[in-house]
């Protein structure tokens, strides 16, 4: 019962950022740019923001394959969770995008007839796939570093992990978003893949954030100070 609640955390949590960040893309459209970039960058960073603080607590908010996956690697989340994990966030974030395809197309096609909707289906701006391999890697390296900070080490200040976190997201999205899509997770690009069925490149969004989010974890790890909590662990060891 206790991973059944946690899943459904990870289920929602995975969800809303969909829902709110796949779907200021698909509603820019609509409005014929109304919410901007930079609204849909601020779209992401705020619900991932909102959903850390409202689920961590529950299931440590990592609405993320690849960030549940670096956490395993590396000792801080047990291995037996990790597919039930996975799952809810996938289910999560495809059930949003089939909500958008469901309830905006009918509003585009009664606009504009011949266009297709964009539900925020990830895509690299040359098409290449090394682009989207090689970003998407950087990207979730230093998200994944930044979580590392908040979540696994007792020096930081847990009640910033939301805003830290969050901010990130917001930052990367902001410079990185019309290059590669800044997806940064596997469940959020598989949403949108799924409902438009455009697989192009998918396996870069893929193994692109497994590998960056593992490697930065791994990196914190090695970065990190193990201090006695008693001690003043301000300086490095």
């Amino acid at each position: 019962m206790n991973l059944l609640k946690k899943c459904g955390a990870e289920f929602i949590g995975a969800f809303a950022i969909v829902f709110g960040g796949c779907g200021a893309i698909a509603i820019n459209q609509l409005s014929e740019g109304a919410i901007t970039h930079v609204g849909i960058a601020t779209s992401f960073g705020l619900i991932v923001m909102t959903m850390v603080y409202a689920t961590g607590h529950i299931s440590g908010a990592h609405f993320n394959p690849a960030v549940t996956t670096a956490f395993a690697f590396t000792r801080h989340f047990p291995k037996r969770e990790i597919l039930p994990y996975i799952a809810a966030q996938c289910l999560g974030a495809s059930t949003a995008s089939g909500i958008h395809l469901w309830s905006l197309t009918p509003i585009l096609k009664a606009k504009h007839p011949q266009q297709i909707l964009n539900l925020g289906v990830t895509q690299p701006m040359d098409n290449l796939f090394a682009t989207a391999f090689i970003w998407e890697f950087l990207l979730t390296f230093f998200l994944m570093l930044v979580i590392m900070a908040v979540a696994t080490d007792y020096r930081a200040t847990g009640q910033a992990a939301g805003l830290a976190i969050g901010g990130t997201i917001w930052f990367e999205a902001m410079f990185a978003g019309p290059l590669c899509g800044a997806s940064m997770n596997p469940a959020r690009s598989l949403g949108p893949a799924l409902a438009a069925g455009d697989w192009t490149h998918f396996p870069a969004y893929v193994f692109g954030p497994i590998l960056g989010a593992t490697a930065g974890a791994f990196f914190y790890e090695f970065i990190r100070c193990h201090s006695d909590p008693g001690t003043d662990a301000k300086g490095c060891c």
